[in-house]
């Protein structure tokens, strides 16, 4: 008798290799059958003194670091180039340069290997970033997308269904953000630096006017102009103004942004009855966000995920669990160079 027969077959293991380069961080993860084995992220300090990403600078620093991060990946997941099962890069949005750095790396790979490669949408990967893991929402649920570069309200139906219900029609809250911060004095990227200073501040010291756009939609433009007016007239006034002040205006900008980001989320919440809410993107690693999120679930009886701070801000981990759903339905990008070629997420 073949004993051979009865012995329990392994599953095989899936092994994707994901790659994020969208602004100025170049990362690399690895991820096995759902699992994230290894997340290695390479920043940039070059932009710091310019108090801003300057995209040349940061394609270039893209490719000194892509071939030292996709090793240290690959060694940390103890995984070797020929036991990967696909390639998956950032398609969009993002800054051209760098993100050419990254999908012209995996999709040679990816060729090289024989293999699949898979596009991401980057803000789709900062929602799904929360299946990396527990607790994981249940669907449908309400996603606050914030960064330096968007601000979206996304239900998810599913893994790979999204449906924009809200979004920003000029600047995104993050860069309202790094842009308040500036006008301060403070470095670059500012929105950490204020949150640090609000712990300490009154958030109802001063009061700056909120833009209430129609429906779900937000605006950050006029606020900006509102608090640049208001710095300008209080420094004639006195030239140390800021600096006497400075944490009472932290905490008073950062107060009003995140209130104009609830009052819609919370309109949403109510418009569609769903009450499983998360956060995503770089601005969700803001501590009053999270505070007031927290608030906002005792009252309105929600259900409230927060992504761990190591995947707010750009990841490649996050790449690597969209990537895995992609393979799963077998959404395979091209590997022929089509400037033409978009990746349609959530009906764009």
């Amino acid at each position: 008798m073949n004993k051979s027969r009865h012995k329990f077959k392994e599953p095989d293991l899936v092994n994707i290799l994901a790659i994020e380069s969208s602004c100025d961080d170049t990362s690399a993860a690895v991820i096995q059958n759902g699992k994230i084995l290894s997340n290695i992220i390479a920043s940039q300090s070059v932009h710091e003194k310019y108090g801003g990403v300057v995209p040349e600078l940061a394609s270039r620093a893209h490719q000194q670091n892509i071939v030292p991060v996709v090793h240290q990946a690959l060694s940390e997941a103890n995984i070797t180039k020929t036991m990967l099962s696909g390639v998956a890069f950032t398609q969009g949005p993002g800054l051209l340069g760098s993100l050419l750095v990254g999908t012209s790396f995996a999709k040679s790979l990816a060729y090289a290997l024989d293999i699949p490669l898979l596009a991401v949408d980057h803000m789709q990967a900062h929602i799904l970033a929360h299946f990396i893991d527990d607790p994981k929402p249940t669907f449908p649920f309400l996603c606050l997308t914030v960064s330096g570069g968007h601000t979206q309200i996304v239900k998810v139906n599913n893994y790979l269904d999204m449906e924009i219900l809200g979004e920003t029609q000029d600047d995104a809250v993050g860069e309202a953000f790094d842009k308040c911060a500036k006008l301060m004095g403070l470095p670059y990227p500012g929105g950490p630096y204020v949150d640090q200073l609000a712990h300490s501040g009154d958030p109802k010291k001063y009061a700056f006017p909120m833009t209430h756009m129609p429906d779900l939609q937000y605006s950050f433009s006029g606020i900006k102009t509102a608090f640049l007016n208001f710095l300008k007239n209080n420094e004639r006034k006195d030239p140390d103004f800021i600096e006497k002040n400075k944490a009472d205006i932290a905490a008073s900008i950062q107060n009003t942004l995140i209130e104009m980001l609830l009052q819609k989320l919370l309109k949403a919440s109510q418009k569609t009855n769903i009450r499983e809410i998360a956060i995503a993107g770089g601005v969700s690693a803001n501590s009053e966000l999270r505070d007031k999120l927290e608030e906002e679930s005792v009252k309105n009886d929600w259900t409230v995920y927060l992504p761990k701070l190591a995947y707010c801000t750009d990841n490649a981990a996050m790449i690597a669990m969209t990537a895995h759903y992609l393979l799963l339905e077998g959404k395979k990008a091209s590997l022929r160079t089509d400037p033409d070629a978009r990746l349609h997420f959530m009906g764009h």
